[in-house]
Formats: structure tokens, C-alpha cells, sequence
């Protein structure tokens, strides 16, 4: 066993110990004094130990990526790539969620007492709403908002109500949405890799993108929709830097905006595309006009709520408010500021801990080794992924991640996956990741 195999298993077993910690930790201030609020901490999940009728197909896409997907990722040209990426992504959330059925897993997952698709009959008039939002967040005012409106900007609400105008009524079909959408996440962060590292790079990093335990999480979630919408805008500026692209630019600012009314949280992107625009600064200072199509981009979402009457700082400071009225002002800083760190583990998998340890040696060495891939291109994309990290750590200390990490982290988790791409021997540790996926969706029946 090599000396860095040694420290990759030092790295996934620390991730081991601290995931029991909280496990151990959390029952015990569960079971005394109940200010948790979920039932297997640190994550919001029952202990049910049960199979479904995605069993069969996530047995089989996690077997066939693992055997398949390094070599395929390796051969095929880019295109087939990102569509085999997608394609099997697909596959991985969707027989994930099914493994709790049809409804259970997929149709209910966003009707249910908190979610978006509960208030689609408030919005008749969406002008006349998005005024008067802000008058129904705080607990306490007449008709407030179920929680999960009320802790996001509307534009998430929005997206649901204009589905169910064109007659796709339903959580099946608003499900479904999430699925499909949220899976091409995977393909924009390894097209973003590929523009500001190298292609060996995110090949490498394909399979491990595929076989993520989130999709446990993505199946049906609005927060894969957000985490995909966030990852096409960084990989659009990534692509606008390097290919000096003025559509791309124009088309960034836009999806930043955009991400920013679909969740509060999210505005912590701006420091992954901080990172992108210094990656990217030689294209930036060959082409400067590219800064005008992505801010008028950036301004479009933002401009047309605002003239529809919603103000997104009053919205936020209101949510603070109601944030603290719940159980978030009951559940104890001292456990979720590093019990987050645990889920964070669950939905990224020992693999990405592993590549975390490797994505640090590469910034702290600054030389990435002799491989094939580059010194320089290994460097880039480990500062991509720090970018992420240092994003989540913030949401973390910030108070207002305590709990429910694994659903509301999902868009920065997709940033640390790339970390992986650093890994020898990528089928062990891909059967690790699939290992993990399952074990979690058939014995715990999850929250979200």
C-alpha cells in the first residue's frame, strides 16, 4: 500500500468517526433534551429497513458504473460523455427515490404539509402575490407561508405555479422536473472542469459525479433544481472566460440571478465564481466587454421581481425572523455547526473525503505531482473545489444551516465531487460511494 492510499483511508476513516460521532451524539441530546427535531440525527430520517421497486435498478446502475463507468468515461468522445453522464444520473436518482415507491418517492415529495406545490392555489394572480409576500413569512401573520415558501425567495413557488398553468399539475410531474433537471448538475460542473482544468481531469471525475450518494436527496427535491440551475450558471462563466464567449457571459448572469430568488443561502455562489473569474482572469483581460453581458445577465431576474412588487432584502431579513420562531432558534449551535459537517460527508460520499486530503496536498505542495494531467491543471481544480468548501463552511457558521444539510447543501456538494478525479484506484472507491447511496435509502426512510 502506497503512502498516499495510507492517508486517502486516514481521510475516509476521520469522515467514518465523525459521522458516528454525530449519529452517537445526537441521540443522546435527542433522547434527553429534544431540541433535534429530527429522529436519526444528524440527518431527518426514520430507521426503516425496507426494499421498493427501484431496488432491482439501483443495484444495477451502481454495479454498471462501477465496472463501467472509469473505462467509458475514459473513451468516449466528450459529448458521449456528458450524455452517458446524464443519462445514467438520471437513472441513480430515480431508482433511488422509487425505492420507496411511486408516491412515497417521487409524487408526494412536494405536496406534502411544507412544500411548494401546497400554496399553487395562492398565486392566481402572480403579480398581486409576489406584493404581497413578504406579508405572510414571519409565523404569526395572517395565512403565513408553509415553511419551505417562506424560507425561499418565491422564485422557487413560481417555477411550480407556471407548470401547473400549462397543465402539469401535480407532484408526479413537479418531481419528475427535479429529477431530470437536477441530474444535468453532474454535466455542467464537469464541462466547468473541463474549461478551467483539462478534460483528462473531468473524465475522471465523471463517474463520481454519476454515482453520488446525494442522488438519495435529489430524487424529487426542489434543491436539486436549484443545485443544477447554480452549477449551469458557474459553468457558463466558466465557458465565457475561456471560450471568450459573450452568449455564455450573458447566459451566466442570468442563471446567477435566477439562482439567487430560488434560494437565500445560494448567494454564497458568488465566491465559486469568484474563484472561476480569477481561473478564468485571461480571458477576462483579453475580452473585458465580457463583463457587460453578465451583469446586464445578472440583473434581468432581479429587475423583473422588483417590478413585480417583491423586495428580496426585506424577504430575507423577515426570514431571519421566522427562521429563529422555529426550530431553528430550538435546535443547539454547538451539535449542527459540526454535525452539518457529517451530513455533508453522507451526501458526498468517503470518496470525496478521500479527494479533499488530495485536493489539499495539491494546493499545499503546488505541484500536483508528474501525472499526465498537469501540474497546473491539478492546482485549478483543487482551487475550484476550496472555492466550494470555503462557500459550505460559511453557510455552516453562518447559524442558519442547523439541520437539514443534506437536502439545503446539495449545490455546493456537487463542487466537491470533482475532488475525486484525484483518487487511484476510482472502482474501489466508486463501490464505496454506491455502498453508502444504498445502505442509507433502504434502511432509513428520509424526510425529503
Amino acid at each position: 500500500m502506497t503512502r498516499s492510499l495510507r492517508r486517502d483511508l486516514y481521510a475516509a476513516g476521520a469522515a467514518v468517526l465523525l459521522v458516528t460521532a454525530a449519529v452517537l451524539t445526537g441521540r443522546h441530546i435527542q433522547d434527553t433534551r429534544h431540541t433535534l427535531f429530527v429522529h436519526w440525527p444528524p440527518v431527518l430520517a426514520e430507521w426503516d429497513p425496507h426494499v421498493g421497486p427501484g431496488t432491482p435498478a439501483a443495484l444495477v446502475v451502481a454495479a454498471a458504473t462501477v465496472v463501467y463507468g472509469p473505462p467509458l468515461a475514459a473513451r468516449l468522445p466528450w459529448r458521449g460523455v456528458l450524455a452517458a453522464a446524464w443519462a445514467t444520473c438520471t437513472a441513480w436518482i430515480g431508482s433511488l427515490a422509487l425505492v420507496d415507491g411511486w408516491q412515497r418517492g417521487l409524487a408526494d415529495r412536494l405536496t406534502t404539509r411544507n412544500e411548494y406545490l401546497r400554496v399553487i392555489d395562492r398565486f392566481g394572480d402572480i403579480p398581486a402575490t409576489l406584493r404581497d409576500f413578504t406579508h405572510h413569512i414571519v409565523s404569526g401573520t395572517p395565512d403565513p407561508w408553509p415553511a419551505h415558501v417562506a424560507g425561499h425567495p418565491p422564485g422557487a413557488t413560481v417555477t411550480f405555479v407556471l407548470f401547473d398553468r400549462i397543465g402539469l399539475h401535480g407532484g408526479g410531474w413537479a418531481g419528475t422536473w427535479c429529477v431530470v433537471v437536477g441530474a444535468t448538475g453532474c454535466v455542467a460542473v464537469l464541462v466547468a472542469v473541463r474549461a478551467l482544468a483539462d478534460e483528462s481531469l473531468a473524465r475522471r471525475a465523471a463517474p463520481f459525479l454519476v454515482l453520488a450518494p446525494a442522488a438519495v436527496w435529489q430524487g424529487a427535491s426542489a434543491d436539486a433544481y436549484f443545485a443544477a440551475v447554480a452549477a449551469w450558471a458557474v459553468a457558463l462563466l466558466a465557458l465565457a472566460l475561456t471560450r471568450r464567449s459573450l452568449a455564455c457571459a450573458a447566459g451566466s448572469g442570468l442563471l446567477f440571478g435566477l439562482t439567487c430568488y430560488l434560494s437565500y443561502g445560494l448567494t454564497l455562489f458568488a465566491l465559486i465564481g469568484a474563484a472561476v473569474l480569477v481561473l478564468g482572469r485571461d480571458g477576462l483581460r483579453r475580452r473585458p466587454a465580457l463583463l457587460l453581458p453578465l451583469v446586464a445577465g445578472l440583473a434581468v431576474v432581479p429587475v423583473v421581481f422588483a417590478l413585480a412588487g417583491f423586495d428580496w432584502w426585506t424577504a430575507y431579513h423577515l426570514l431571519i425572523t421566522r427562521y429563529y420562531q422555529g426550530v431553528g432558534g430550538k435546535r443547539p449551535y454547538g451539535y449542527w455547526v459540526w454535525a452539518n459537517l457529517a451530513c455533508t460527508v453522507l451526501i458526498t460520499g468517503l470518496a470525496t473525503a478521500a479527494g479533499l486530503r488530495r485536493s489539499a496536498t495539491v494546493l499545499l505542495t503546488r505541484r500536483g505531482g508528474t501525472t499526465p494531467d498537469g501540474a497546473a491543471a491539478r492546482t485549478r481544480l483543487a482551487v475550484l473545489v476550496a472555492a466550494a468548501l470555503v462557500a459550505l463552511l460559511v453557510a455552516d457558521l453562518s447559524g442558519m444551516s442547523k439541520a437539514e444539510t443534506e437536502r439545503i447543501w446539495l449545490p455546493f456538494a456537487l463542487w466537491l465531487l470533482p475532488a475525486c478525479a484525484f483518487l487511484s484506484h476510482p472502482r474501489a472507491w466508486l463501490t464505496a460511494q454506491a455502498v453508502l447511496a444504498l445502505l442509507i435509502n433502504h434502511l432509513l426512510l428520509t424526510g425529503w
